[in-house]
């Protein structure tokens, strides 16, 4: 038995060290090769050379200092807004302030903003403000030697996680625009919240020049900042009592319905590539559907803590209270998973851990509150 495992860990070694020295050859094959033609050169082509490497070693050092720096990274992030102390729920009169009250009928009426509408903007704030859009950058879209980024198990962990919190937010915003944010059959659509909406639609992976089409582009961060600019607007025009939040039951249900369901797609992901690539440490794809699903429920987690205050009446009314606090909470253990290394083996390994598996059961537990909510939201 002991042998059979010595020799196990011996194979991988091998394998590992041959997987290696197969990449340093791939790496170093271009320089060496071009080593007796460089020192042939006279200097009229050889500083043109130097300055091109020095830059893009320059490229490559801040490249992979955004790829591996985290700024703002916090699974408690929800803590931060103290939504406890927030008693009226969003599009509500606020009472007047001591102030107001002595100004009488002269002072303005004002209204709750939205908490999601706070979290959706500050959620994009810290993908393309705090930290640099990974998947538009240049050296991102050029890959590894032509290899995108998401086939090597380095340097795609963040663009992943970036994504996966990009499609919570645009999740948000359409049902902003389309249901949460107008009444109905009866109010047109926010102008702040279509634009939105659209902004963050944009293709996320645009730099300043593309090939389809040709020519130069607007790059995928400025259309998001635009976006959050957007968003801020109609909560400055809510708090002033000139927006609608329609905190409806049936926008809430609908809301949650379609997060439960895009959920339920990123399962269907983890568990396709569970099932039939159980390489563990050496399947290369793992680690990108890992912070991809992570990013979803890290937005996820602002997104319905958020939405707890801003639909509080109903929330209470329905008496989902205690449902929604269970789900939070599940949003919490699920983002204490951050594996060093994502591994993908088979759910009974002993050695390999399936970390798609795991992710997929947290998620489906998420899910299967999300559906009981939305049952009971339904009900009469």
């Amino acid at each position: 038995m002991l042998g059979s495992i010595a020799a196990f860990f011996r194979r991988i070694g091998a394998a590992v060290a041959r997987w290696l020295g197969l990449l340093f050859v791939w790496i170093a094959w271009p320089f060496l090769a071009a080593h007796g033609w460089y020192r042939q050169g006279s200097w009229l082509i050889k500083l043109p050379i130097v300055a091109f490497v020095t830059l893009l070693a320059l490229l490559y050092i801040y490249f992979v200092w955004q790829t591996q720096i985290w700024t703002g990274f916090n699974p408690a992030y929800p803590d931060v807004y103290k939504f406890a102390d927030r008693k009226i729920s969003a599009g509500q009169d606020l009472p007047p302030t001591a102030q107001q009250a002595a100004a009488g009928a002269a002072a303005p009426k004002t209204c709750q903003t939205s908490a999601v509408v706070d979290v959706a903007a500050d959620l994009t704030d810290f993908n393309v403000n705090q930290n640099s859009w990974i998947s538009s950058m240049l050296l991102y879209k050029l890959g590894f030697f032509g290899m995108s980024w998401d086939d090597t198990p380095f340097l795609d962990n963040k663009a992943s996680f970036q994504r996966g919190v990009n499609s919570v937010v645009r999740r948000t915003s359409a049902e902003l625009v389309d249901t949460i944010g107008r009444v109905r059959g009866t109010s047109g659509i926010n102008a702040d919240l279509q634009k939105a909406r659209g902004n963050l639609q944009f293709d996320e992976s645009s730099w300043y020049f593309g090939m389809h089409p040709f020519g130069p582009k607007t790059p995928t961060p400025s259309y998001y900042r635009t976006a959050i600019g957007n968003l801020r607007a109609f909560n400055a025009d809510l708090g002033n009592c000139k927006a609608i939040f329609d905190g409806r039951a049936d926008n809430l249900l609908q809301f949650v319905d379609h997060i439960a369901g895009d959920l339920g797609s990123t399962v269907n992901i983890l568990a396709d590539r569970s099932q039939n690539y159980s390489y563990g440490w050496f399947d290369m794809r793992a680690d990108d559907r890992f912070w991809f699903a992570y990013g979803q429920l890290y937005a996820t987690y602002g997104i319905l803590s958020a939405a707890g205050v801003d639909f509080q009446d109903v929330i209470a009314e329905r008496n989902v209270g205690r449902l929604w606090t269970d789900t939070l909470g599940m949003l919490q253990v699920a983002l204490r998973i951050q594996p060093t290394i994502i591994s993908n083996g088979r759910e009974d390994s002993s050695f390999m851990p399936s970390h798609l598996a795991t992710m997929g059961f947290h998620i489906l537990r998420v899910r299967s509150n999300l559906v009981e909510i939305r049952t009971v939201l339904g009900g009469r």
